[in-house]
């Protein structure tokens, strides 16, 4: 019995927060209601995010009905448990390309678990523990760019025979 699990859509989510504070300005207090919040100013310095590859499992081998993970690692090593036998040669880790302001140190969110659903509406696995090749404290380059890598850990009870797909929301925002 083989399973396919493609993961091919990806939602991204981009969170822009490069306004630096200004020059501090005098409040006139009899004039109207003073604020105290920040003005941000537009400077033009939005970040890109591009999709190179999807996370895709492509074909996983289950010897049958019970629990098993198949675990795709950033760096392309791959793992199967349990009643997963193997994981497809064709199994590619996803990719992501970030442009933006040169020097810049960004925070990169991805969700702790990825919820795929058969092509049939049917049912439903997930993929968690994902895990990326990002530094503890990612910063773009004096390009303006930075690429990793990410992958993760499927995880099947029973059987789940047939095609996945997910959409995985991707935050990006400056530091």
């Amino acid at each position: 019995m083989a399973i396919r699990l493609a993961f091919v859509s990806v939602i991204v989510a981009v969170a822009v927060v490069a306004a630096v504070p200004g020059p501090a300005r005098a409040q006139c207090r009899l004039c109207s209601s003073p604020t105290t919040e920040v003005d941000r100013e537009d400077q033009g310095n939005d970040i890109q995010l591009d999709v190179q590859t999807s996370l895709d499992f492509d074909r996983l081998l289950l010897l049958g009905p019970g629990e098993g993970s198949a675990t795709l690692l950033p760096n392309g090593d791959r793992h199967a448990n349990g009643t997963i036998a193997t994981i497809s040669g064709r199994a590619m880790v996803g990719a992501v390309s970030i442009h933006g302001e040169a020097g810049r140190a960004v925070r990169i969110d991805l969700p702790p678990r990825i919820q795929l659903f058969s092509l049939n509406g049917s049912s439903s696995i997930a993929i968690d523990a994902l895990q990326t090749d990002l530094s503890d404290a990612p910063r773009l380059d004096s390009a303006g760019n930075l690429d990793f890598r990410f992958g993760g850990r499927l995880t099947i009870n029973g059987d789940a025979d047939g095609d996945y797909r997910g959409d995985v929301a991707i935050t990006v925002e400056y530091l």
